[in-house]
């Protein structure tokens, strides 16, 4: 949120390991297994080394392991993660299955900022047979990703902390799609410590020095056609609200995950401040093989809206109800421009009903059939005002 401006990328440093459902690993020659694993990794654009390998039975030890990640520079003692164990590694149909793999307890200074990570854990990690023409033999997929705690300090003082993230996935099987599920219980933001004073002045204003809170996500997608579906991504903060969106596609096929993981990569291998125009423009190509289905953004209140009322009002010398009629009659005036009188109806009188009763709103995409991407972004470019209709917006309160 307003964290140093560089935290989330010191974070991705430390567990973007984890988030990497493309990982791999496995089996019983231990040099082979090892190989492969790092095969597998560099084919994201992640390097793996380590300085000695050892085995026992079913339990192979990467020993001081060092992981860069694609466009993450980091000191050369960040990038020591320490001795990485794979249990429980057997055969499984040519290729490798893996029961956990498990990383070092992880402390690093990065630019200022002291980063701690403990317990983290990948099971249920599968590497397919080499050569295999199955088309998600690229994503390899695991079971399970937990980390017991992530923290970040500054000057002995706390930034951000998280606990209990956790990662699920059910691989397709028999026509059904993947599923995955995620969450993180709990995380803390010392707003205290932000780099903009204005913004933490304000911040204190409406009672928030620190922001207590959690997400959850889950989904599905099928392989077969592309069909993916985020049906739940919630941030919430306590004494604030919920801020959700959903989103659902279609064309994100095994053969476009590859090329685009492929397309990333060969942005990360340019040079820092190097002219990556013609890879955003590649990229943009592969993207309008999607189609866009259908998407939500939703914001349920939890005290958030009547603070910052409050604050504008104090801030002008008037009363919260004033800053909201102020409101209420400015929406009209705003998306006049979209060209859209039916969404314009219906998100002024759904900005009202907020604002006199704060609960919930929502702003909904659903187009009468899939539009491809590249309709809205040619859309989006040379007609934004038929934009909203084209997907089928629509705006709601309290529902």
């Amino acid at each position: 949120m307003i964290l140093h401006n560089s935290f989330s990328k010191k974070l991705a440093c430390t567990a973007l390991f984890l988030a990497l459902p493309l990982s791999t690993a496995g089996a019983f020659e231990a040099n082979a297994v090892a190989d492969r694993f790092k095969a597998a990794l560099a084919g994201q654009g992640t390097e793996i080394t380590w300085s000695n390998l050892t085995e026992n039975g079913s339990q192979i030890v990467l020993q001081d392991t060092k992981i860069k990640f694609p466009g993450v520079e980091a000191p050369t003692d960040a990038a020591l993660i320490g001795d990485v164990t794979l249990d429980g590694v057997a055969d499984e149909n040519g290729g490798y299955k893996i029961g956990k793999v498990t990383l070092p307890a992880y402390r690093s200074t990065i630019e200022g900022l002291d980063i701690d990570m403990s317990g983290a854990e990948v099971s249920g990690l599968t590497l397919p047979a080499e050569g295999t023409t199955d088309p998600l033999a690229s994503l390899v997929m695991y079971e399970k990703a937990t980390v017991a705690s992530v923290s970040v300090r500054q000057g002995g003082k706390d930034l951000f902390s998280l606990n209990d993230l956790h990662f699920d996935i059910t691989p397709p099987k028999d026509g059904a799609p993947l599923e995955f599920t995620g969450a993180a219980e709990k995380f803390t933001a010392n707003l205290a410590s932000a780099d903009d004073p204005k913004a933490t002045e304000v911040l204190r204003a409406m009672g928030y020095s620190t922001l207590d809170g959690k997400f959850e996500m889950a989904g599905s997608w099928q392989p077969s056609d592309g069909k993916m579906n985020l049906s739940q991504f919630d941030l919430s903060v306590g004494n604030a609200g919920k801020f959700g969106i959903t989103l659902d596609l279609g064309g994100y096929t095994p053969d476009l995950a590859k090329a685009l993981q492929d397309m990333q990569k060969k942005m990360a291998e340019q040079p820092q401040g190097g002219d990556k125009s013609a890879q955003g423009l590649a990229m943009l190509g592969l993207m309008q093989q999607l189609t866009f289905h259908g998407a939500t953004i939703r914001f349920d209140d939890a005290s958030l809206t009547g603070k910052v009322l409050e604050y504008l009002a104090g801030q002008q010398g008037v009363k919260p109800s004033d800053v909201a009629n102020q409101a209420k009659a400015i929406v009209p005036f705003m998306l006049t421009q979209l060209n859209n009188p039916e969404l314009m109806q219906s998100a002024t009188q759904a900005v009202t009903k907020y604002l006199d009763n704060p609960q919930s709103i929502e702003i909904k995409a659903a187009p009468a059939s899939p539009v491809p991407f590249a309709l809205v972004m040619a859309g989006a470019m040379s007609a934004p005002q038929d934009l909203t209709k084209t997907l089928g917006v629509t705006v709601t309160a309290n529902e």
